[in-house]
């Protein structure tokens, strides 16, 4: 079987602002020291990260027919993925993120796509593309992250009998939506941000059935725990220059499971995905390969403090 990775969830248009300190939510005037446009999503983070580490890889997302959908099919394609657009009811998903060098985020959601009856790739049963179906069936792994349009790919992936990982960023212990994701999973990644202390649920939802639980604990690295019960950990990778904290989660589940799918041991891939975040962390884009399709370069810079705005 070949390492073929499908992964079904969000694409966007991301506009990225890096700020001294985030606003507090009171009437002012704040400049930016820089900012870019770039790909975002969390699952397209993941599609560019596993096909540059040589994996076949094939995204199934929503993008509307807006110039940001283009953009961002165009990139990912030259990028070698392969994207199965279903079509979304509206603009393509857009993202304002404004961030601190210290790794801190607000993401301000711009435009969010839902899905269109009888479009090429979604229909009014919300699944009816061939296509993604088909790269469903002849995948070794299916990365089904949070959206709307991944819940049917959950079933019909096990249904298929092809094994099931998924991506819960900062789930709180109780989202509801989440859920399905947690059931049907065989690998379990998430960070500590909603949680103080991850431990219980990795517990849990080893003992109902999944085989690796993983938790990003940001600058002080992860653990992890397997169905034996044994727990690891891993430190995060030293990097000498911290561009941009977008994507490091993606490029971390991607590593792991690049190195998983070469027969590495769960030690050994967490190092492998601590790596893989690290390379990320050093470039302006969700992978340094589109520092080269985008730009690699910031292209705009905030007026200087003390200037008069202009509008």
């Amino acid at each position: 079987m070949s390492d073929h990775i499908f992964i079904s969830g969000p694409a966007s248009w991301n506009q990225l602002v890096l700020l001294d300190k985030l606003p507090e939510p009171v009437a002012q005037t704040v400049h930016a020291r820089r900012h870019h446009e770039s790909i975002g999503g969390t699952s397209a983070g993941k599609a560019l990260n596993l096909r540059a580490l040589g994996n076949e890889t094939t995204l199934f997302t929503l993008l509307g027919g807006d110039p940001h959908g283009v953009r961002v099919r165009r990139a990912l394609e030259e990028a070698g993925v392969q994207v199965v657009p279903g079509t979304a009811a509206g603009p393509t998903e857009q993202h304002l993120n404004l961030m601190t060098e210290r790794g801190e985020r607000l993401s301000i959601y711009l435009a969010t796509p839902s899905l269109v009856a009888g479009g090429t790739a979604v229909g009014t049963d919300g699944l009816e593309s061939a296509v993604a179906a088909r790269a469903l069936a002849g995948a070794r792994v299916a990365v089904i992250d949070l959206a709307a349009h991944s819940v049917p790919m959950l079933s019909l992936a096990r249904g298929l009998g092809v094994d099931v990982w998924t991506d819960i960023h900062d789930y709180n212990g109780t989202a509801a939506f989440h859920q399905p994701f947690i059931d049907a999973a065989s690998h379990i990644f998430m960070n500590a941000d909603g949680l103080p202390d991850p431990r219980p649920f990795m517990a849990r939802t080893i003992a109902a059935g999944a085989q690796l639980v993983v938790c990003t604990l940001g600058a002080d690295g992860a653990i992890a725990l397997d169905a034996g019960g044994r727990e690891y950990a891993v430190e995060a990778a030293a990097v000498d220059s911290i561009v941009d904290t977008n994507g490091a989660g993606d490029a971390f589940l991607s590593g792991y499971l690049h190195a998983h799918l070469a027969g590495g041991d769960v030690d050994h891939n967490l190092a492998a995905a601590a790596q893989q975040a690290a390379l990320v962390l050093r470039s302006n884009h969700l992978h340094p390969v589109l520092d080269e399709i985008l730009g690699a370069a910031w292209p705009a810079t905030a007026p200087a403090p003390g200037s008069t705005p202009t509008g």
